[in-house]
């Protein structure tokens, strides 16, 4: 199984990563909400270890789950955070709590962000190969 690093770093208007596969190289930059207390929808996840699921979204299509009961982190339901997805993106203002991948860091809109997410997207389920595999959040 496949273990995924991502090394936040957190700013007020939102978290910056880096996504790293098992050999330490970058993947993929990543986007996400600011941490804001794990409220539903509005703050990032906590930092820990995640199972990532290849997961079919109503509205995001094919894409990745992360799920750690025990973080309070499901796809269904019940927990405190359901539906925590990595998806296509530019930025935070686009994102519910989820996590967007992007070919390097930038403004979009007057807002900073990730640029070709959806390329990045691309990248990193080809890598994933619709298996099950690990994702472990650390702050950088």
């Amino acid at each position: 199984m496949k273990t995924l690093t991502l090394r936040r770093r957190h700013f007020s208007h939102g978290v910056f990563s880096t996504l790293h596969d098992d050999s330490g190289h970058p993947i993929c930059d990543v986007i996400e909400r600011p941490w804001l207390n794990n409220q539903p929808r509005v703050s990032c996840i906590p930092e820990g270890t995640y199972d990532l699921l290849p997961h079919n979204s109503p509205r995001f299509g094919e894409c990745y789950a992360l799920e750690m009961p025990s973080l309070g982190v499901t796809r269904y339901g019940p927990s405190q955070r359901t539906h925590i997805l990595i998806h296509p993106a530019n930025t935070v203002s686009e994102l519910e709590g989820c996590l967007a991948p992007g070919s390097e860091f930038g403004v979009v809109n007057g807002q900073w962000g990730v640029l070709d997410s959806r390329a990045a997207f691309t990248v990193l389920m080809d890598y994933l190969d619709g298996e099950d595999a690990r994702l472990e959040i650390v702050k950088d």
